[in-house]
């Protein structure tokens, strides 16, 4: 799906077709967040001011840099998996079989559609992990950057979240549904504080 123009990838996003969605864009959110870390490495890089820190600016490079690419593919992925929970809303349910053949259907499908956005959250605490090196590591000039990238973390982290939640809303195993709004739960009182944190922190530098 990111093959296509950024353009056209907005233009998708706000057309009434049902990918891509909240999923696709968190992923797409995430993957400009990671951008901006590899872009401010990048920056920080070779300079004899934070040579101390070069081994773990390259380090974050080639991080941001693996990152970056799974977030896009989680885009296109987020819309493959829903696609088939589309169809399955506009099943028939005009008799006893057609109703029990569409609920069995409609549970795999929202499992599946669960399992991307869970994703996206699991890489983006490694995105912010890389954000808080690079509020102490980073090159000053470009600090601002990674306030912008772990604001973009924090909201990408959210919005993945809320297409978990939207799924487990809905399945019929409760018990399924509350382990994986347990998980979203955790991700979510961790590294919202700590995404918040880096953006304080940030706050603070270039107002000084």
């Amino acid at each position: 799906m990111l093959q296509t123009s950024c353009k056209d990838f907005l233009e998708k996003l706000a057309s009434g077709d049902p990918t891509p969605g909240g999923g696709g864009a968190s992923a797409f959110c995430a993957a400009l967040a990671t951008a901006l870390a590899g872009m401010v490495a990048n920056l920080t890089s070779g300079k004899k001011k934070y040579a101390e820190y070069q081994a773990d600016i390259e380090r974050i490079l080639a991080d941001a840099e693996r990152l970056r690419r799974q977030f896009e593919d989680l885009v296109n992925a987020d819309a493959e998996v829903f696609a088939p929970l589309s169809k399955a809303y506009g099943l028939p349910k005009n008799t006893p079989e057609e109703i029990a053949a569409r609920e069995q259907i409609m549970e795999k499908c929202l499992k599946d559609a669960s399992s991307v956005p869970l994703q996206i959250m699991e890489k983006i605490t490694e995105a912010i992990a890389l954000h808080e090196e690079l509020a102490q590591k980073g090159s000053r000039l470009v600090i601002s950057d990674v306030g912008v990238g772990a604001a973009f973390c924090r909201s990408a982290l959210v919005g993945a979240s809320l297409n978990v939640s939207i799924n487990t809303a809905l399945m019929k195993n409760r018990e399924y549904a509350a382990h994986l709004d347990a998980k979203v739960d955790a991700l979510l009182r961790e590294w919202t504080q700590r995404a918040d944190k880096v953006v304080a922190e940030v706050i603070s530098a270039v107002r000084k």
